[in-house]
């Protein structure tokens, strides 16, 4: 599913570090070494028809590398 992200994403917390994440191998092959976490956060985004949705966000984050994968999780409203 296709969305954007409108405006800044709020309620932030990290829920995974390094041993944590299953995908940190394909992560590292990627986009390189880093120290990785899984984040999740809200957000309203604009989905592919044009809806807007408050939603909540996970994503893939490392300093020096920044935000990757994000993707809808559930829908809050």
């Amino acid at each position: 599913m296709h969305f954007t992200i409108l405006g800044s994403i709020s309620d932030v917390e990290t829920f995974a570090t390094e041993r944590g994440i299953r995908e940190l191998p394909r992560l590292r092959k990627f986009y390189s070494r880093g120290r990785w976490r899984k984040r999740k956060g809200v957000a309203t985004v604009k989905l592919a028809d044009g809806t807007v949705r408050l939603v909540e966000l996970h994503w893939y984050e490392a300093a020096g590398i920044g935000r990757k994968e994000f993707k809808i999780k559930r829908y809050l409203d």
